[in-house]
């Protein structure tokens, strides 16, 4: 007889469900982000939960195999997508937007939004979106 319990995974839909093509997706607005946040390898490295120099440069280059890309990326880079979209609704002027993540901020004690993010977990990257969510007033 089938085992008929049920499988988390048909019974709800998690963040982190994301197809190949949305990641692959998600990976080419990243390093357009990237760019335009003015990040170095280093930190962009950081950002996506530090993933091997060589596989960072391939994706870098466009090289995607977004099936081979972990669970842990996947849900940064909705993470930073999230980041990038909270900033663009506070933000009419994008670059004030691009700028907003080096300024100095008092809800995260002073220090740029970046510097939460480069601490490198994906709670930092969710303390920043949350933060972001709350002062737009979406949640």
């Amino acid at each position: 007889m089938a085992n008929t319990a049920l499988d988390p995974r048909e019974t709800w839909s998690s963040p982190t469900d994301i197809t190949d093509a949305e990641t692959a997706a998600m990976l080419r607005a990243f390093f357009n982000l990237a760019q335009r946040w003015k990040l170095n390898d280093r930190e962009g490295r950081i950002l996506l939960g530090w993933p091997a120099a060589r596989t960072y440069a391939r994706w870098k280059a466009g090289q995607i195999q977004p099936s081979r890309i972990s669970r842990d990326t996947r849900e940064r880079l909705s993470m930073l997508m999230g980041i990038h979209k909270g900033l663009r609704y506070m933000f009419p002027d994008p670059s004030r937007g691009y700028d907003w993540l080096r300024k100095p901020n008092r809800a995260f004690g002073g220090e740029p939004a970046l510097n939460r993010l480069l601490a490198g977990s994906i709670p930092d990257l969710a303390a920043v979106r949350a933060y972001l969510d709350a002062e737009r007033g979406g949640w």
